[in-house]
């Protein structure tokens, strides 16, 4: 059995297979959640919506997964190629026990995973992790007797059910990119039904990714949405990644349009709504959600929270938010407006209710927000057993600036936050964010300034000089 112990991350679990993961590694896995279902919900026998995406080996991955599962006395209910929300949405529509998503979501070819979960609308928090790698690893497995069966045609309940509650009054022109992904299958037939005229780019399947990686962050991946929008004088572009939990938009000048900026405009636009809410962001988001002007004139509270799908949507339900939001495409749509999960093309479908009751385009919404200028989400590469250690003395090197009032780009740090990492803030309202990457060998950082791109060039030449020091940061998958 090959299993290595770092694929047990924070949320997911993730590895290279075949180097990381072999198939038996896959069924003590399985063995190991069948194990952890049984245990928290104390029964003989409870029922697993299973689901994959489209990739080569995902069929594969999930047999393995599956023959682990039915050892312990699982019930499998399989409802075949999926996104991670319809996975999601069938323990609600099913009324089933827990979920096992077969996925490595964005991730490059070779990568495989899986999302779990057990308590509705929620996925595995590190906590549940941790217990499923002991059991896992110790091989501490329940045995039982378990079965299968096949969910036949599950993908059309839930695309019918995002059809029928949000039909639209005006057609609106829509890009949509899949990259070539598994959001191919769904997407396009969703946003036709509820009205939108749609250009397809890359949406039908091959589990090669010919022109680009499924990831709305990849710069590759928005700039083919934006030449699709301008060629075609499109409302709107809409990117998914692997396993659509996720959306990027570009705008109807092809502009890309960063999640966090999207994520205000639809909390404003609920806020006036749903008054003396909350919403949750990431520590990855822009810093305008605190003042802005629309948000505290419908006294809403914004709660900045560790990045990941998992630790928002947790921190969602727990605050009872109308909203999160992250800055890598994840929405949260809690109650009256959504179950709480991430859903790409929900999201992309509130993004078109928001054209839908303004007479006004979506660059001209976005022109109404302040100006900043924010660097992409970049990712340089720092091996998994020493990320942790590296962001930690990072955060004590930057606590050391702050207390000795040393200047950056003619400022001082005025505020620092560690709940992930370590986001630092000075007095125009411009940051900078250093963290361990969830779900790779990386660190992630990110810069907004509400002053200057030259202020935000020259966050990021102190962030990179501090990883350079260090001498265990390597390559960035993308740099400004």
């Amino acid at each position: 059995m090959l299993i290595n112990p770092n694929g047990f991350r924070e949320y997911d679990a993730r590895w290279l297979y075949k180097e990381e993961i072999d198939l038996s590694g896959i069924e003590s896995l399985g063995k190991g959640l069948g194990t952890q279902v049984i245990n928290h919900t104390k029964k003989l026998n409870p029922r697993i919506i299973v689901g994959q995406d489209y990739r080569s080996y995902s069929e594969e991955i999930k047999f393995a997964l599956k023959k682990g599962l039915i050892s312990t006395g699982c019930y499998v209910e399989d409802i075949g190629l999926a996104l991670s929300p319809t996975v999601y949405f069938a323990q609600f529509e099913l009324d089933a026990d827990a979920i096992a998503m077969v996925t490595a979501s964005h991730n490059e070819n070779g990568w495989t995973g899986v999302k779990m979960g057990i308590e509705k609308g929620l996925t595995h928090a590190p906590e549940e992790m941790n217990e499923l790698k002991k059991i896992t690893l110790n091989q501490n497995f329940i045995k039982g007797v378990g079965n299968e069966k096949k969910i036949k045609d599950f993908n059309q309940i839930y695309i019918k059910d995002l059809i029928k509650k949000n039909k639209l009054k005006k057609k609106i022109k829509a890009v949509v990119a899949c990259g070539n992904g598994t959001a191919g299958v769904f997407a396009p037939e969703i946003l036709k039904g509820i009205g939108c005229e749609v250009i397809e780019l890359d949406c039908n399947l091959d589990f090669n990714f010919p022109n680009y990686n499924p990831n709305p962050e990849d710069l590759k991946m928005l700039h083919a949405i934006s030449k699709c929008v301008k060629e075609n004088k499109a409302d709107i572009g809409f990117g998914f990644d692997g396993d659509g939990d996720r959306v990027g938009v570009i705008d109807n000048r092809g502009q890309e349009i960063f999640s966090d900026k999207i994520g205000l405009l639809i909390a404003r636009n609920l806020s006036s709504k749903f008054k003396k809410n909350k919403f949750v962001i990431d520590v990855k988001s822009t810093g305008l959600f605190l003042k802005d002007k629309v948000l505290l004139k419908n006294q809403c509270k914004t709660i900045y929270w560790k990045t990941g799908h998992s630790h928002i949507k947790r921190k969602v339900k727990i605050e009872k938010a109308l909203a999160g939001f992250e800055k890598s495409g994840h929405f949260f749509f809690n109650k009256p407006v959504g179950y709480g999960y991430d859903d790409g093309i929900n999201s992309a479908i509130q993004i078109c209710h928001l054209l839908d009751n303004q007479d006004k385009n979506i660059s001209k919404l976005l022109d109404e927000l302040p100006v900043t200028f924010q660097s992409p989400t970049m990712a340089p590469f720092c091996k998994d057993e020493e990320k942790y250690l590296v962001v930690n003395n990072l955060i004590k090197e930057i606590k050391e600036i702050k207390n000795n009032k040393i200047e950056i780009d003619g400022q001082l740090i005025d505020e620092i936050l560690t709940i992930n990492g370590i986001r630092f803030s000075f007095k125009d309202g411009s940051w900078g964010l250093i963290r361990a990457s969830s779900n790779k060998p990386s660190l992630v950082v990110v810069i907004e300034s509400p002053t200057s791109d030259s202020r935000k060039n020259n966050i990021f030449k102190f962030i990179d000089e501090l990883l350079k020091k260090t001498g265990k940061v390597g390559k960035y998958d993308q740099k400004i």
